[in-house]
C-alpha cells in the first residue's frame, strides 16, 4: 500500500493569503459564526496540497526532511518514534481537524517520528512559509492553531500521568475514550479499526492483556462491535477511568 495520486494541487499565488474576506456586520444579539480551520484551509486562493493515503500507507518517516504542516482532513493517523535499538511506541493517534508535523514552524529539519495512515485518509499539506504567513497575517488561524497546540500539550502531560499511575485496564479505557474523542465536540461513538497490538504499544502492557480488558469491556457492555467488526464505544466506559 502507498500513498495515491494527488486528489488536488494548487500552489500558486501565496500573496493572496494576505487577502481577508471582508468582515461581515454583527448586529446585537446575533451570534458570531465560529471560526473553522476546515473552511480556511479550503477557501479560494489557499496555497494547499491534498493527498490520499490508503490505509497502512507511510505519510512520512522519522527522519525525512521536515518541511510542510499537515491537517487531517479525513481519516485517522497514527505517529511512532523508533528508538536506535528498534524498539517502536506509538506517541499518538489522531482524527479530522488534527494537525501534525508542525515541528517544522520551529526549526525542526527532520521529523522525529513517522505518521501512517491507519484509515484511508485525505491530508492536507500546508508549506512552513505558507503556513508561518497564515499564523501572522490570520488572527483567527493564529488562535485555531495555538489552542490546538496547547490540546497536544496537555494531552501529553495526561498520558504521562496515565502511564505512571494507572493500571492498564484504565489507561485501556482512557485510550478508547480518546480515539471516540469522547469530550470533544464531535464524539464518534465508532472508533477507527485499529489492532490489539497497537492499543498494547499504545499502553504499554501486551496483546494478550489487552484482549483480556477488551473481553470484559465488551461483556460489561462498555464496548460492542458492528458487523464489519469495528469497535463502538459507549458513554458508560467512563466508569472505568472514573473509578478510584
Amino acid at each position: 500500500m502507498g500513498r495515491l495520486d494527488y486528489a488536488e494541487s494548487t500552489r500558486g499565488d501565496t500573496d493572496s493569503l494576505a487577502q481577508s474576506p471582508k468582515p461581515r456586520t454583527t448586529y446585537e444579539g446575533e451570534a458570531r459564526p465560529q471560526f473553522s480551520a476546515h473552511v480556511f484551509l479550503h477557501s479560494p486562493g489557499m496555497a494547499k496540497t491534498i493527498v490520499q493515503y490508503e490505509r497502512g500507507a507511510t505519510i512520512f518517516t522519522q527522519g525525512d526532511a521536515c518541511e510542510d504542516v499537515m491537517y487531517i482532513q479525513t481519516g485517522g493517523v497514527k505517529l511512532t518514534v523508533q528508538s536506535k535499538s528498534g524498539r517502536e511506541a506509538v506517541v499518538a493517534m489522531l482524527g479530522p481537524g488534527d494537525f501534525f508535523g508542525e515541528g517544522c514552524l520551529a526549526g525542526q529539519p527532520l521529523r522525529r517520528s513517522s505518521a501512517v495512515a491507519v484509515t484511508p485518509s485525505a491530508i492536507l499539506l500546508v508549506g512552513k512559509a505558507t503556513m508561518l504567513r497564515l499564523l501572522r497575517q490570520q488572527h483567527a488561524m493564529s488562535d485555531r492553531f495555538i489552542a490546538h497546540m496547547l490540546s497536544r500539550n496537555i494531552r501529553i502531560e495526561e498520558d504521562l500521568i496515565d502511564q505512571l499511575f494507572n493500571s492498564s485496564e484504565k489507561r485501556l479505557a482512557r485510550t478508547l475514550l480518546l480515539l471516540a474523542r469522547y469530550g470533544g465536540e464531535s464524539p464518534m461513538q465508532i472508533v477507527p479499526t485499529i489492532s490489539q497490538a497497537t492499543l498494547a504499544d499504545m499502553i504499554g502492557t501486551t496483546r494478550s492483556r489487552v484482549n483480556v480488558f477488551l473481553t470484559k469491556f465488551k461483556r460489561l457492555r462498555f464496548i460492542e462491535y458492528t458487523a464489519e467488526r469495528q469497535m463502538k464505544i459507549n458513554a458508560s466506559l467512563l466508569s472505568v477511568v472514573l473509578h478510584e
